[in-house]
């Protein structure tokens, strides 16, 4: 089972790292877009119409794809204090209550993200020739990540403890679970 999961765990590192650069490439875009909008409107006095829904489209992107990258590097807000001074026994128990919940949550932003995406695809986004429907995929998306990087942390803490190191996304080549 260790062994499924050091591979698991390399498979999602490598998910991670597209997630993340995906995300910088998005907030890259959206950058140039709202640069473009801004020289569009002041230098030729005409304003593009598709920089601002791109812009905002891309920046669900970078954010909802840079809270799972967060989710699975453990960046996400905590009260990590009382982890700190904790037992072990409880500090264990915590940190599965903290996975599970945020399984949850990240399951209900997959969930409801895809019904308001199914709901809103026969709308044509304004200002773009595209469905209305691609404003909820990111939010879609980033709740599957964010379950599934939960949910893989859960696992590790259940079979391996909270000490085993995971593959992170800038140190790919680490081992994720020892056997």
């Amino acid at each position: 089972m260790r062994a499924e999961l050091a591979a698991l765990s390399r498979i999602l590192a490598v998910v991670n790292r597209t997630a993340l650069w995906i995300a910088g490439i998005g907030l890259i875009l959206m950058t140039l877009f709202v640069a473009w909008q801004v020289f569009g409107r002041y230098v030729l006095n005409q304003s593009p119409s598709w920089t601002e829904p791109a812009s905002l489209l891309l920046m669900s992107w970078f954010i909802l794809l840079g809270s799972a990258v967060g989710v699975r590097d453990g960046n996400h807000l905590g009260f990590e204090i009382a982890l700190h001074y904790a037992p072990q026994g409880l500090r264990q128990t915590m940190l599965a209550v903290t996975e599970v919940l945020v399984f949850i949550f990240g399951g209900a932003m997959a969930w409801y993200g895809t019904a308001l995406a199914v709901e809103t695809w026969s709308a044509a986004m304004p200002g773009l020739p595209i469905p209305q429907g691609f404003d909820y995929v990111p939010l879609a998306v980033g709740g599957v990540l964010i379950a599934l990087f939960s949910l893989e942390k859960l696992v590790r803490l259940l079979l391996v403890g909270d000490d085993a190191p995971m593959v992170r996304v800038d140190e790919p080549h680490l081992v994720a679970v020892k056997d």
